[in-house]
């Protein structure tokens, strides 16, 4: 009995102590699994491509899906390196100032966005501005477009808006050096063309009717001095050369004296009406030649070096489409205007045939010699306050900011004299868009670094 006993304990023994080994060598090959299949993952690459919300930068995948914040669908770029995925630290998505070095949200509920390396290394020597990395398929959807940096003429063509105005230098003013009563008028409304030795008006003056019987008894009485001076007497009071001829002629002083017109022109005042009396010194019209008109540009101050009497010009009016007119340049008014900081130039445009009349307005295009020079596309400049600035294409994606000096300004290019080389690439097009983002990169430049005295940076972190 007992040594039954004592076998059974025996095999109880025995079915433990294998029960303890088969379990520590199962556990010593579980774990060698797990520590294999750790070494495996690790060994695992990371994905060629990741896919990331455009509006949440944090949430990234390795395969096509859609933000779970948003419900916007993943971006493709490229992979990042393990230690490049560590964000330096988080800004606000309203507030670029607003930064801390965890993941938190702003008032509204929004998801602080992580600023990495790569987005914090856009310094430039602009200051606000840093440089730019944009792939070619967005550069393709802003429409982005690059123009080389080359030697050629500036045309430097100025073009500015003017009116036609009439030539001072042929306004005549009819006047009357004795009183009398009008009898007739012939140039009867204002605008009336009228030639040179054209009847006016027709005038009885006692005072005429006077010196002419006086010059006809100076003559009878056989002239002399006296003769002189009553003929001299009709000529200052602007009697017509075909009225002495006539009294000299026929000997018989006329009680009607017929004024004529002493240049070609249009009539612009009339101030004189049949059955009235003029008074010496009365002026009833005024006639004006309209054969040359002056044409008034303004010039802004900085383009005025460029203009020199005598330079030709030419003058398009919307009256006459597809019509042009040359002219040259008269004079340059010395005073500025306060208000527009322009200058009146004064050009010369014939008008024999009557088609240019006062007050029109039209474009007066000047020529200016150009020069050859280094030039860039006038749509490359952004200017920045004081500043003139162009995004210089690197290669890559990668486009920086650039100071330059600016020269002369022509329709389509701009002197350049300094900032770039021939040969360099600008942005011609969608710059603004790239200066936005430059000037936000700079931002994230300057807050992720450690300058105490970037805006915002400590105190929102607390």
């Amino acid at each position: 009995m007992a040594s039954t006993v004592t076998l059974s304990r025996f095999r109880l023994t025995l079915l433990v102590i294998a029960l303890v080994v088969s379990g520590l060598f199962a556990g010593l090959l579980v774990a060698n699994g797990a520590i294999e299949s750790h070494a495996h993952a690790a060994n695992v690459p990371a994905a060629a491509e990741q896919w990331v919300c455009p509006m949440h930068p944090q949430i990234v995948k390795n395969e096509p899906s859609t933000c779970p914040i948003c419900g916007m669908k993943l971006v493709k770029v490229a992979a990042k390196k393990p230690d490049q995925q560590r964000p330096l630290f988080y800004r606000s998505p309203m507030d670029a100032r607003q930064t801390s070095p965890v993941p938190m949200k702003d008032p509204m509920g929004m998801d602080y966005v992580p600023v990495y390396e790569n987005e914090k290394q856009g310094a430039s020597e602009v200051d606000g501005l840093g440089a730019v990395d944009i792939d070619a398929t967005r550069q393709q959807l802003i429409g982005l477009k690059t123009a080389p940096v080359t030697r050629g003429v500036v045309a430097g063509d100025l073009r500015t808006a003017a009116r036609i105005g009439v030539d001072e230098t042929r306004v005549r003013k009819v006047n009357v050096k004795v009183g009398g009563f009008v009898e007739k008028i012939h140039a009867d409304f204002v605008g009336k063309p009228v030639r040179k030795g054209q009847p006016l008006f027709s005038l009885y003056s006692p005072e005429i009717l006077a010196a002419e019987n006086e010059l006809l008894l100076a003559e009878r009485t056989g002239g002399g001095a006296l003769l002189d001076a009553a003929r001299k007497k009709l000529e200052l009071w602007g009697l017509p050369a075909a009225e002495l001829e006539r009294l000299e002629r026929e000997k018989t002083a006329n009680s009607v004296v017929t004024f004529t017109s002493n240049v070609s022109g249009v009539v612009t005042k009339k101030e004189i009406v049949e059955g009235s009396r003029i008074e010496m010194g009365a002026m009833p019209y005024e006639v004006v030649d309209l054969s040359t008109v002056w044409v008034l540009a303004d010039v802004y101050e900085t383009e005025l070096r460029f203009i020199q009497p005598g330079m030709l010009a030419s003058l398009r009016l919307d009256a006459f489409p597809g019509r042009t007119w040359q002219g040259k340049v008269l004079f340059i008014d010395p005073m500025l205007d306060a208000d527009s900081r322009t200058a009146k130039v004064r050009l010369a445009f014939s008008n024999a045939n009557g088609e240019l009349r006062p007050e029109m307005f039209g474009d007066v295009t000047l020529a200016r010699e150009g020069r050859e020079t280094l030039r860039l596309p006038t749509d490359a400049i952004v200017e920045s306050g004081t500043q003139s600035v162009v995004f210089v294409a690197r290669g890559e994606g990668r486009f920086e900011p650039r100071l330059i000096v600016t020269g002369e300004h022509g329709r389509d290019f701009t002197e350049v004299l300094s900032g770039v080389s021939e040969g360099e690439a600008v942005i011609t097009r969608a710059n603004f868009l790239i200066d936005s983002e430059s000037r936000l990169r700079a931002s994230l430049s300057r807050i992720g670094g450690t300058d105490a005295s970037m805006p915002g940076g400590q105190d929102a972190h607390r």
